[in-house]
Parts: C-alpha cells; sequence; structure tokens
C-alpha cells in the first residue's frame, strides 16, 4: 500500500502540469541559436502584433539549448515555441507539445539544409576527406538535440559510413550554429556543422567572416522548423493564435499588411502555415536507422536480445512509413 502511495505522489510530482483556462501571459520560447539581441530584434516585433491580436502579454522566452526549452514546455514555462524537428520530437513526446505552424522562407522554401563547413582555405573538400583525417582535426558539433547540427549529419555523414564522431576526432566543440560559424572562419575548429539559413544570416551580419568559410556537404532538404504548443492551451486560445498567424501578412488592411510582411522579411519569411506531427516523421525515421545501424553492429548483444530490438526498431519504421503515405 506503501509503495502504492510513494508512486501516485511521484506520478503526480513529475506529470507535465495542466495550463489553467485563465492564463495570463502566453510565454513564446526561441532558441538562442544566435545574439539575444538580434533574436529580440526579429521576433519581438511579430510578438507585439500577436499580443494586441490576443489582448494577453506574450513574452519571448529566450533559452540556450533545446534541452532547456523542452523542460521549460514540459512545466509549463513556455506554451508555444520554435523548435528544429529533432527537439520538437522530444517536445511531443517529453512535453505534451504538438506541432502547430512552420513558416515558409522568404524564397517559397519549405525546408533548410545541414551543412559541414570549412575554413575557405582549408584542404578538406569532401566528407572522405574529413574521415580520414578526423584523428588529426578539431570537430565543431552542434546543440545535442539540433536537427541540422548533429541528427541530420549524425546520420548522412557518420552513423551511414558506420563511424561514430565522439570516437572519430582528436578534439570536439559543441556550440550554436553562430559560434561554429566563428571558430570556423576564425580556424579555432577544422571543420564544423552548421545550417545554410545560419550562414545566410551571417553573410548579412559579418560578410568578412562568412567569405572565410565553404561549404564541402550539404544534406537532403530539412523540413522547417516547426512551432510546437502544449496540446492542453485552451480551445479558444489556439484558435485565436492560429487565425492570427494564418492571416500574418496575408490577409488584411494594406498598412497592416505592409508593417506584417516587413516583419516577416525581417524573419526571411514568407508566411506561416499549418502543420502537425506528421511533419516529424523523417526526422523520427532517421533517429531509428541511426539506432539501428549502431544496434546491428554491437557484438556485445546477444543474438535474441539483437533480434528482438531489432524487431521492435524495424516496427516502429514499418509504422512510420504507412504514417508517411497516409
Amino acid at each position: 500500500m506503501l509503495r502504492r502511495i510513494v508512486f501516485i505522489v511521484l506520478a503526480l510530482v513529475l506529470a507535465p502540469p495542466a495550463l489553467a483556462d485563465g492564463l495570463a501571459q502566453l510565454d513564446f520560447g526561441i532558441i538562442s541559436t544566435d545574439s539575444s539581441s538580434a533574436i529580440r530584434s526579429r521576433y519581438e516585433p511579430m510578438f507585439h502584433d500577436l499580443e494586441a491580436a490576443l489582448g494577453m502579454p506574450v513574452k519571448l522566452y529566450l533559452a540556450g539549448d533545446y534541452a532547456g526549452m523542452i523542460q521549460a514546455m514540459r512545466f509549463g514555462k513556455v506554451q508555444i515555441a520554435r523548435f528544429g524537428n529533432k527537439s520538437a520530437a522530444e517536445a511531443v513526446d517529453r512535453s505534451d507539445g504538438e506541432v502547430a505552424f512552420r513558416a515558409v522562407d522568404h524564397d517559397g522554401m519549405m525546408g533548410y539544409h545541414s551543412v559541414l563547413i570549412v575554413h575557405r582555405d582549408s584542404p578538406l573538400q569532401s566528407v572522405d576527406d574529413v574521415l580520414r583525417e578526423a584523428p588529426t582535426l578539431a570537430f565543431g558539433a552542434g546543440d545535442p538535440n539540433s536537427t541540422s547540427g548533429t541528427l541530420v549529419p549524425g546520420y548522412y555523414v557518420f552513423a551511414k559510413h558506420g563511424v561514430d564522431p565522439k570516437k572519430l576526432f582528436k578534439r570536439i566543440a559543441i556550440a550554436n550554429h553562430e559560434t561554429n560559424a566563428l571558430v570556423v572562419a576564425n580556424r579555432q575548429v577544422d571543420v564544423a556543422t552548421n545550417n545554410d539559413i545560419a550562414l545566410e544570416r551571417l553573410a548579412r551580419a559579418a560578410p568578412e567572416k562568412r567569405a572565410l568559410i565553404r561549404v564541402i556537404w550539404t544534406s537532403p532538404l530539412i523540413p522547417n522548423d516547426p512551432f510546437v504548443w502544449r496540446k492542453d492551451l485552451p480551445d479558444d486560445l489556439k484558435q485565436k493564435i492560429a487565425a492570427f498567424f494564418l492571416a500574418y501578412g496575408v490577409e488584411g488592411p494594406p498598412d497592416r499588411l505592409a508593417h506584417e510582411r516587413a516583419v516577416l522579411d525581417g524573419l526571411k519569411w514568407q508566411r506561416i502555415i499549418r502543420s502537425s506531427n506528421a511533419q516529424l516523421v523523417p526526422t523520427r525515421q532517421i533517429e531509428l536507422f541511426t539506432e539501428r545501424l549502431k544496434l546491428a553492429e554491437d557484438e556485445s548483444l546477444a543474438g535474441d536480445e539483437k533480434a528482438r530490438r531489432l524487431a521492435e526498431i524495424d516496427a516502429k519504421l514499418k509504422a512510420l512509413e504507412a504514417m508517411a503515405g497516409s
């Protein structure tokens, strides 16, 4: 009986808190992949407009990494946030989250690309060069929960070649995209992960630094980062948020449209559209493929145990295929 009481108490303590219907303000989370001042200048004009539309305060919540934002959503410190696809999957699984929207880039693109970057004068020209020279190289890795900084290159560059970056390089430094670009430009690391959007941003902010960087590998298209909200947001508030984002820069009087389009232009977005958890299927597939590759090569596991776990992964992959095709 005592053990049951302890279990119930722990479950209540650890469960994500439900949001009250009388929410006093909306906390909107953004990951600090850039300087906080730059992020505020890009996002706060839109948040001021959202505040007016909702009739309630909208506050920017900045987190230094994806894990911090996942926890913030889990414990109700943020109600909506923009994640990378990998961290969005974590927020859906662990923080009562649900994918609601994503942006369309200013050029109409529905996604972006992970890249490997080197100094322009580096002798490294390809992934093969990086893998061959890795024991002598310093590697700039992304946040562990970053899609373009870790998950995508982790699969396409490392897992598919049967190598573990943690055991491969002479030294690994973990940082956000802005820092990784700068340490490559300054020759503090030999090669690093990044993405093409972050490099475009660097080209505008510090063109002399961007000129020192060369891309040696580009990934397949990654779906644009989703906006995730907590599933327990009041339905009427969800409807108001959706109405705001879907009309922003698209519908309204000319003077307001001009303002909203200028805000979107500052974010390098064309518009915001609906999305769903189905957007995360490719990310989940890559994670499972990577896990399967590692498991298949693990010689420490007994044959029956390995076969059981491989079958579990294959069943999950099959279910994701069905979801993607539906």
